[in-house]
């Protein structure tokens, strides 16, 4: 996704995008078939405006269907200029995996040991500038962002498999949620679901707890970010919200849910119980929306072994969720359709290496499910 803004808006979408994982500035675009010519261009950037002096950089650096193939060499040429114009460090390692396009050859840097992020450090040295070239045409862009934007800073204790803070979020949006009627995730985990659904009803700003990239940046105005904070905190809302619950078989993956909920400043809008599938039962009142990732696979265990936990699964639906709207993080084949739920695919993505899509069906009230649509 594409768009131009200014200071203000650029703070605003690091602090308060959900499902967006890294923002980054495009400084430069330009052709170059040789090293002179990339060297040239790459020279004309004002970089004394992105970088300050003296700065750590990590370089991220994609070849793909160019003369320019040799993303080491490019990354070479890309931090001798930068060393020149601002006297800028390459930090060498590992490039970071998600600024990977492809099936494009990376050469970067690792973080620095330490750098990672907590939520309470205060703005690291280390900046990323990432450099694509495609067919030629060479893209340059600095990374605003710093840490991965799922890094929300209250996600410090961990169950099994867990979920990324941005996908979650994308799941509540793609399930239609907004807030006004129950939800319930019956393998909360270590609780991401509940905690970014409570969080969105609360319109509480996801980098509210986090410092970003930008802030080292020689011309970013910072009272933008202040301005941004400022308005962040004025739209979180007080009002009462439905219930909110989360249950797993796990009594430690539930402790670490109630600690997370509490780091998250959500901990009082979530009921997170320690419960087997069979236990589960829906909340008095409406209907409302079921939304989990449950167990498949590889990334758990065997599917053989998972299918009598989605028979249970299937019973328990059928008779506490009559009319209730389900959204599954599963598979797109498999134990899927076992449910019988005549469910419809909405967002399509990976989690763990496994091809998942999110799964919408409508349990209806004659105990048969209906297309979510």
């Amino acid at each position: 996704m594409e768009f131009a803004t200014d200071a203000a808006g650029l703070a605003w979408v690091n602090l308060c995008s959900r499902v967006t994982s890294r923002v980054v500035v495009r400084v430069a675009s330009f052709t170059a078939t040789g090293f002179p010519e990339l060297e040239k261009q790459a020279r004309r950037v004002s970089w004394e405006r992105w970088l300050p002096e003296g700065a750590l950089v990590q370089l991220s650096v994609v070849c793909r269907k160019s003369r320019l193939y040799h993303s080491g060499a490019v990354a070479e040429r890309v931090a001798g200029v930068l060393e020149r114009e601002v006297g800028a460090e390459w930090v060498k390692g590992a490039a970071d995996a998600d600024t990977d396009d492809g099936d494009g050859r990376i050469a970067g840097a690792a973080p620095l040991s330490g750098d990672s992020y907590s939520g309470t450090d205060s703005v690291r040295d280390v900046q990323r500038v990432l450099v694509r070239i495609f067919r030629d045409r060479v893209t340059i862009s600095v990374d605003a962002s710093g840490e991965l934007l799922h890094r929300r800073g209250y996600r410090q204790a961990i169950a099994k498999a867990p979920l990324r803070e941005t996908l979650a979020a994308a799941l509540v949006q793609g399930s239609g949620w907004t807030g006004t009627t129950s939800l319930v995730d019956p393998f909360c985990g270590s609780g991401t679901v509940c905690i970014e659904a409570a969080m969105m009803a609360r319109r509480i700003p996801p980098g509210r707890a986090r410092t970003f990239a930008l802030e080292l940046w020689p011309e970013f105005r910072k009272e933008a970010l202040i301005s941004a904070r400022e308005r962040g905190e004025e739209s979180i809302s007080t009002a009462a919200l439905p219930p909110i619950v989360g249950s797993d078989r796990d009594e430690g993956a539930i402790q670490a849910a109630r600690a997370n909920a509490e780091r998250a400043g959500v901990s009082p809008d979530i009921d997170f119980t320690r419960k087997t599938i069979s236990e589960v039962t829906a909340p008095v009142g409406e209907a409302g929306t079921l939304l989990t990732n449950p167990p498949y696979g590889v990334r758990v265990g065997e599917e053989r072994a998972l299918r009598d936990l989605y028979a249970r699964l299937e019973t328990v639906l059928r008779a506490e969720f009559q009319g209730w709207k389900v959204g599954l993080l599963v598979p797109q084949r498999g134990l899927i359709d076992q449910l019988r739920l005549g469910h419809e695919w909405r967002i399509d993505t990976n989690n763990g290496g496994i091809r998942v899509g999110l799964a919408i069906a409508t349990v209806s009230a004659r105990g048969r499910a209906a297309n979510g649509r």
